[in-house]
């Protein structure tokens, strides 16, 4: 641990003097700092930085760390005061500074920057974290990675890494580049010229372009939930790996609000070469009735037509091949064997919509779970591997105006793993506290 920790959830009249500097709500920052003016009862008067006076009750009141250095600190074991404000404004002093991780201990916070940081994710990065002690370098997503290694390597036991956070968090980035590493550290040649490690990282692309869409709190928002099982042999390379998949959210095949999309692949078909486009007679978005439902067709920054031609070169260097990439025709065609007796039952127009629906929607997750095994079995998974690293990439919680039964699902699981770590995070911290006090 470094240095002292104090978990203070409130302001007491004991650490609260006239003069104290404090930091109270202000409905526009969140938070403000300003100085203690005069004390009431468990009324506090503080002038804020902005020259104004704010009354708040002493359970609003936090604490400010005076002596904090101004870029903030990279692991938050070291703030004086553990709160929410003074956790909001060191992580805000860094993200300043670009530095968008920080630690808390063993756990790492990650800010999304919504900008490309290539330098923070080049070979040369991975080669100064490789082998590393754990908070010699900078925070790192690369530091997390290389910790649950070594553990593997030196003690022989499996490790997961779970990655959680609200829609629009950057977990799915920062899942890559997990992956990106643990590739860097157990790289190994599969088969055809083709390497495990290579196809474990072009997955991901294959899944994002039919498992990923357009919310309103984010672009590339993940609608389903993934675990990533990376197996090693004895001597720390990677032998295979596993794709597990959660929760398909099905809902948004047919149904889809303002400024949302569909998933991600119908978009590329309708951008797709247009030989292809002739060819299944596929016309803009705006022509279809699962895609115009909103008014969003196209992504900032993204254009669908080479993200087709990229989701074409990953699904060949992941195993499936020529025959099976027609995203066109997993899409718009179907080959339906039934039995000999044809029952048929004619439906009003509200029953027949329905029906329509619920087969695309079926139609939908069956494919995507064909597509999940296909790549499974093109990686291949080695039967004789007894150490993995398991990457855990859960889908962010969010609300909408109309949320669905599987939004409900998302949002609960989300609960779910927030009581897990909080279960495991003072567990490990009981532990501590007991060994210092012995």
């Amino acid at each position: 641990m470094h240095g002292s920790i104090w978990f203070l959830g409130q302001a007491t009249p004991g650490n609260i003097v006239v003069g104290t500097h404090v930091w109270v709500e202000d409905p526009v920052l969140a938070w403000i700092d300003g100085e203690v003016v005069q004390i009431k009862g468990n009324e506090i008067h503080v002038r804020t930085i902005k020259g104004k006076t704010v009354v708040a009750n002493v359970s609003k009141v936090f604490p400010k760390d005076t002596e904090a250095p101004p870029g903030g600190v990279d692991d938050m074991t070291r703030l004086s005061y553990l709160h929410e404000p003074g956790v909001l404004q060191n992580l805000a002093a860094r993200y300043e500074l670009n530095e968008i991780y920080t630690y808390t201990g063993n756990i790492l916070i990650a800010v999304n920057p919504f900008q490309r940081l290539p330098h923070l994710y080049d070979t040369h990065m991975m080669g100064q974290y490789k082998g590393a002690g754990f908070g010699e370098l900078s925070p790192h997503v690369f530091a997390v990675a290389d910790v649950a290694y070594r553990a593997m390597i030196n003690e022989g036991r499996s490790n997961s890494i779970l990655v959680s956070g609200e829609s629009g968090a950057g977990k799915t980035e920062t899942t890559k580049m997990l992956m990106r590493y643990l590739a860097y550290l157990g790289g190994r040649s599969g088969i055809e010229g083709r390497t495990v490690e290579q196809q474990v990282l072009e997955s991901n692309p294959v899944l994002e372009a039919f498992g990923n869409a357009k919310t309103v709190r984010n672009n590339n928002s993940s609608r389903f939930g993934k675990f990533v099982e990376i197996q090693f042999d004895k001597s720390g390379r990677i032998s295979g790996a596993a794709i597990r998949t959660y929760l398909l959210e099905r809902s948004r095949v047919c149904q889809i609000n303002t400024p949302e999309r569909n998933y991600h692949c119908f978009y590329l078909l309708c951008a797709a070469p247009q030989e292809v486009k002739e060819k299944y007679k596929l016309g803009n978005p705006q022509s279809f009735r699962y895609l115009n439902q909103s008014d969003c067709y196209e992504l900032d920054g993204v254009d669908d037509s080479l993200e087709y031609l990229a989701t074409i070169r990953a699904m060949d260097i992941v195993g499936i091949s020529e025959g099976e990439q027609g995203l066109e025709d997993a899409l718009i065609r179907r080959v339906m064997v039934t039995p000999e007796e044809i029952i048929t039952r004619t439906l009003d127009p509200a029953s027949a919509i329905v029906s329509r629906d619920g087969f695309a929607k079926t139609l939908y997750c069956r494919l995507f779970d064909w597509l999940v095994e296909k790549i499974n079995v093109s990686i291949g998974q080695d039967p004789n591997s007894k150490s993995l690293i398991g990457v855990l990439d859960i889908y962010g919680f969010e609300s909408f105006k109309c949320n669905s039964f599987e939004q409900f699902c998302i949002n609960f699981t989300n609960e779910k793993l927030q009581q897990h770590f909080n279960q495991v995070s003072f567990f490990c911290f009981n532990i501590a506290m007991e060994f210092l006090c012995q």
